[in-house]
């Protein structure tokens, strides 16, 4: 007998996804030695850090930095913020030659450099402009066009509003952060407002915000009827979330495995200094270093060569039991 495909869980347009945890967009954050490793633990897909769309446009070696993937990550989503419809979808056309199954157009970023100048959430101000952008994108390009929103601005949440739109111009899912632009990532996420989107559109919905236990991922479902739930700061502390795992069952052979991975991932990438270095900022959130005394703490975080780095790391296992 025949083993049959497993259903997806949802569809981008013609792209299946097969899995509801996904790693979220985070710059600085899911660079690929990271995104990659989030994947082989269970993310059901991989998104890019965001790109600046003039960037790709320059002579920056930047974009194919953060846009490198490898083909088992596939479906791979490049994700471009920008606030121009025509620069966005020249950028866009670009980045679609390196191989993307998926591009998304940020505008939920609430960085004040980036949104202030109509980019990020700050396209959420101009609904016309939005519609422009997916109406040229989704009849340019031959992958699916997709998008992630915030709420809005508290004093204008129009969301739904943009929902629509998105989807009216072609666009092939949404994925939705529960806040406005002033709360960042403070307060509690608007659950009910992921809800109304979901029953808003026909198209995917994502949704975003609070999720930092394996409870939550079916809770979030469960409230919003999304089709699958995407985690950010969570994931930071505990990786081991897209296999349904809470941290404090995370074995310490698991934990230092991981750790192993992500650190030679993350020197073969950057190099060895550079490797290290940003490493370390990872180290800090999913090793549970807040758990040691700052003596010890400062020890761990030198730069060191590798190997010594792992030998101090399992002497710290050996008396701490992290």
């Amino acid at each position: 007998m025949m083993n049959e495909t497993p259903a997806p869980t949802f569809i981008v347009r013609d792209v299946p996804i097969y899995g509801d945890a996904i790693l979220a967009p985070m710059d600085g954050y899911s660079d690929w030695p990271f995104r990659s490793l989030c994947r082989e633990l269970g993310s059901a897909m991989s998104y890019t850090e965001f790109v600046k769309v003039e960037k790709i446009l320059s002579r920056s070696k930047q974009p194919a930095k953060k846009l490198y993937f490898e083909y088992q990550e596939r479906p791979v989503t490049f994700q471009l913020y920008g606030d121009n419809p025509d620069t966005i979808l020249e950028a866009a056309l670009r980045v679609q030659e390196w191989g993307p199954d998926i591009i998304d157009i940020n505008m939920g970023c609430p960085a004040k450099s980036i949104s202030d100048r109509g980019a990020g959430v700050g396209m959420m101000k101009s609904p016309l402009k939005i519609a422009e952008t997916f109406q040229k994108l989704t009849s340019a390009l031959k992958v699916p066009v997709t998008g992630k929103i915030r709420l809005g601005w508290e004093k204008d949440k129009n969301y739904k509003l943009i929902a629509r739109i998105v989807e009216e111009n072609g666009g092939s899912l949404l994925a939705i952060h529960g806040r406005t632009k002033e709360q960042r990532y403070s307060g509690l996420a608007d659950w009910d407002a992921i809800a109304e989107v979901k029953a808003t559109v026909k198209i995917p919905v994502i949704g975003n915000g609070d999720v930092r236990r394996v409870e939550d991922i079916e809770r979030m479902r469960r409230h919003t009827g999304c089709d699958a739930v995407m985690i950010g700061r969570g994931a930071l502390s505990n990786p081991w979330l897209f296999s349904r795992l809470d941290r404090e069952q995370v074995l310490p052979e698991q934990v230092r495995e991981t750790v192993r991975k992500h650190l030679e991932k993350s020197v073969a990438f950057y190099g060895e200094e550079d490797g290290q270095r940003l490493f370390r900022k990872y180290a800090v959130q999913y090793l549970l270093l807040k758990t040691l005394d700052r003596e010890a703490r400062k020890e761990i975080l030198k730069h060191r060569p590798t190997p010594e780095f792992m030998a101090l790391l399992d002497q710290v296992y050996a008396t701490t039991g992290i």
